[in-house]
């Protein structure tokens, strides 16, 4: 029997370990072992994976159970992390959730609107906790950058998210695979809702797929934001610039950095007929911590089974950011500009 929101204890007063287990340990869904082996109060149970070799060395290194059906898996466990490719997260979220057992999946939530609001909707008449994994929420660096806006009058967001071409997440464009990502952290940061968009994009592979794609988003509180990703980048990038009245502070999400630029003086001196100007800048440098972002999102996730409490990237906020990038996919492929209906800003984008 799964777990409800109650806390669990023993005996003496302990809390009887949280069973969990990982659908899918490729890529992403190793680390997910790996930290949930290490985790207190956590027991890590069995893995599944269709890839028979690649699921027993998983099983092997962390000492427990390989399923090679990950059905199988879940009459042993409370809660799982799926991992698998996004055309596979509607299928066997819905599976987990029906099983009465709490999920958290990989960004995107699914491969389509229509199936995320299906795993929203199984969450809720299952009473269980639907996370989805944006891990950069739980990044040190963007956490520091909500701090500091909060003491600033932000004006403008750029964001750029770049990676040379790999073939893994090959199934979806670079909308769905990097820059909604960023998608997410820029709603969060404008916390107002979207007026309008534009993106192009191009192709630079034969899958099919958009690789590079910019977007402009115009809020109703009056920002802009930017976004840049690409699969096709000779050079891995991951920022967050945040323009503001009487600063700019720049997030690095790979090196974990944020500096804050500010102008202090500004003098213009006349010598020998000629007028010099010199304008002396002050940049801060924000320290972050050095904790993990998974292992933050994986112990998230752990205290929102225990506690009950709705985590901080849940269903709806992916649905929401899925419906966006939904938009500015659409918006690359076919160049046009879109406007909402003002009768009816929420839920629905649509493409006039």
């Amino acid at each position: 029997m799964s777990l409800g929101y109650a806390n669990v204890f023993g005996h003496r007063g302990q809390p009887e370990p949280l069973r969990i287990g990982v659908i899918g340990v490729g890529n992403m869904g190793q680390h997910h072992a790996r930290i949930l082996s290490l985790l207190k109060d956590v027991e890590l149970v069995g893995v599944a994976d269709i890839n028979v070799e690649r699921g027993i060395d998983v099983a092997s290194k962390y000492r427990v159970r390989f399923f090679e059906d990950y059905r199988d898996l879940l009459a042993h466990v409370d809660a799982v992390c799926v991992a698998v490719p996004t055309r596979l997260h509607h299928p066997v979220g819905m599976s987990c959730l029906q099983a009465g057992v709490h999920v958290l999946i990989e960004k995107p939530i699914a491969a389509s609107i229509a199936e995320a609001e299906s795993l929203v909707n199984a969450a809720a008449e299952a009473h269980r906790i639907l996370q989805v994994g944006h891990i950069e929420r739980f990044n040190p660096a963007f956490q520091e950058l909500g701090k500091v806006l909060k003491t600033e009058e932000l004006l403008a967001l750029e964001a750029h998210r770049m990676s040379p071409y790999s073939h893994r997440a090959n199934d979806v464009s670079v909308v769905l695979d990097l820059m909604i990502h960023d998608i997410d952290l820029l709603l969060e940061l404008a916390n107002s809702q979207v007026v309008k968009l534009t993106a192009t994009g191009s192709r630079a592979s034969d899958s099919g797929y958009l690789d590079y794609v910019t977007a402009t988003l115009n809020f109703a509180n009056g920002i802009v934001a930017t976004l840049t990703a690409s699969k096709v980048t000779h050079r891995k990038l991951r920022s967050i610039a945040a323009h503001c009245k009487n600063s700019l502070t720049e997030a690095d999400f790979l090196n974990n950095e944020i500096l804050i630029h500010r102008q202090t003086t500004a003098n213009y001196v006349t010598d020998y007929g000629q007028v010099l100007y010199r304008q002396d800048g002050l940049i801060e440098k924000v320290y972050t911590s050095n904790i993990e972002p998974l292992h933050a999102e994986l112990e998230h996730f752990i205290n929102c089974v225990r506690g009950g409490n709705q985590p901080s990237v849940g269903g709806e906020q992916a649905l929401k950011a899925l419906r966006l990038a939904s938009s500015i996919e659409q918006m690359a492929l076919d160049g046009q500009a879109w406007y909402p209906n003002p009768k009816e800003l929420e839920p629905t984008l649509q493409v006039n």
